[in-house]
């Protein structure tokens, strides 16, 4: 298949991707149909954020897509991929639009852990993938739609029911060497009383054209289940970062999702959760670290649809140069959803005059008996502060490395030992300007351990009573 570009994107292009991968007719259909709203619909189809969006910026005439197999892995994988061949864990790694790599331990594929591509998925899970996909309203986003149907590539996860995957799964993602975009559909579920630790990383090699990764990702976690998930965006910041994500949750399921955002000119992520079963609890916590001109436009929803629900967002970003934010985070509380405990916060500081944040954090409350609040700033590092750490021998760029490094503080306690160690250490990248790359080097290691040691508030109670 020729290389085209994102706006010349039609019905031929889309039976070429059906074709090729010998499709089920009801998916050809359902790419027909969301071409069809993908020609129709706005970049923005909420009237409360249509004036707060840097969509735009990306240029769908240097966008240009190729299905055609990837050269393969970028030599900036080459080093993670042998860590993660060494590990014996279960991961997956996509190249481009094609599915490169994919391991699972022998106790994990007897116990029903399946990884695999959206392609093979269609073939040995047909019923769970089509439920999915046909799961999104095309018409609720214009990327939505042109994900459904456009996509041709993706990654899909089922976690059985009962199993509890020790290891986390890895997920790495890269744009392919030649400059060539990616359309992806990813999957996860995760059947009742299962628990997962599911870890994706997404890089774009360095190039002079307008590359994107664009994403539609849903997620379905069964009643008693847990998932932990965990996005690190390392694309380097000519690339273009489109995500579309939506998370059902029934009963009793718990959801931790951990965002970090340091590469890509323009990330935009449209983030839904529907808390659909009582007692169902998610937290989503995001970092976003901007340098130059970067844009990071993120929209996260919970949707509280029963009883007993709790739902909490945190966004933290830090800017610096030209970099800019925009916060549009929302918490509805349906009819039905009473005893619903909601928490929504977005956070940013400025580190120079020209960096610039937008957040518009709201509520919209149809029934009694709720907890519900939300909170924005937008600010400068305080002089107070500086001048406190420059008056005990520290520069002005020590004193604003420490503060911010406060500023996440109550963010990363939320996280894992890992988590934390590679949001440290990719924050101390952005400071230096290097390459981003969670590599498991000795320098990560050091991050590692200090992480492990830096809040364990019991132990500290214990000793104090030990020696009282």
């Amino acid at each position: 298949m020729s290389k085209l570009s994102l706006s010349l994107v039609d019905a031929g292009h889309i039976d070429g991707i059906s074709s090729s991968r010998k499709e089920p007719d009801w998916l050809s259909k359902v790419r027909r149909t969301a071409l069809g709203a993908y020609g129709e619909l706005p970049i923005e189809t909420s009237s409360l954020y249509s004036n707060y969006t840097d969509a735009k910026k990306m240029d769908p005439e240097k966008v240009f897509l190729d299905t055609a197999p990837s050269a393969g892995a970028p030599d900036l994988l080459k080093n993670r991929l042998q860590e993660l061949a060494d590990s014996g864990s279960a991961y997956a790694v996509q190249i481009g639009s094609t599915v490169t790599h994919v391991h699972i331990p022998d106790s994990l594929a007897s116990a029903g852990l399946a990884v695999s591509s959206m392609t093979d998925a269609l073939g040995t899970h047909p019923d769970m993938a089509k439920s999915a996909i046909e799961s999104v309203d095309i018409r609720e986003d214009r990327f939505t739609a042109l994900n459904t149907a456009a996509f041709d590539s993706g990654l899909f996860v089922h976690i059985p029911r009962g199993l509890e995957v020790g290891d986390s799964i890895h997920l790495v993602v890269c744009l392919p060497d030649g400059g060539a975009s990616t359309i992806s559909r990813n999957i996860i579920h995760a059947d009742e009383a299962s628990r997962a630790s599911i870890v994706q990383e997404i890089y774009a090699p360095n190039a002079d054209m307008h590359q994107a990764y664009i994403e539609l990702l849903t997620s379905d976690v069964k009643p008693g289940a847990h998932l932990d998930v965990t996005t690190l965006q390392m694309m380097n910041e000519r690339a273009v970062n489109f995500s579309t994500r939506r998370t059902t949750m029934e009963k009793d399921a718990t959801s931790n999702w951990y965002f970090g955002m340091f590469g890509s000119m323009l990330a935009r992520y449209r983030i839904d959760y529907d808390l659909v079963g009582e007692g169902a609890s998610v937290t989503d916590s995001e970092v976003a670290f901007g340098n130059s001109e970067q844009c990071f436009d993120i929209r996260t929803c919970i949707n509280h649809k029963a009883p007993a629900t709790e739902g909490r967002v945190t966004e933290k970003s830090i800017l610096r140069d030209s970099s800019k934010s925009l916060f549009k985070g929302m918490i509805k509380i349906g009819e039905n959803a009473s005893k619903a405990n909601a928490y929504l916060s977005g956070r940013t500081i400025l580190l120079d005059p020209n960096a610039k944040s937008e957040a518009i954090p709201g509520l919209e409350i149809a029934t009694n008996d709720v907890k519900a609040t939300h909170a924005a700033s937008v600010a400068q590092i305080d002089a107070e502060q500086l001048f406190y750490l420059r008056a005990r021998c520290m520069s002005p760029k020590e004193a604003e490395r420490i503060i911010v490094e406060g500023f996440l503080e109550p963010l990363s306690r939320k996280m894992s030992y890992q988590v934390r160690a590679w949001i440290s250490s990719l924050v101390e990248s952005k400071w230096s300007r290097r390459p981003l790359a969670i590599n498991s080097d000795e320098e990560l290691r050091k991050f590692v351990e200090v992480e492990e040691t830096r809040y364990n508030e019991d132990a500290e109670i214990e000793q104090h009573y030990k020696y009282r």
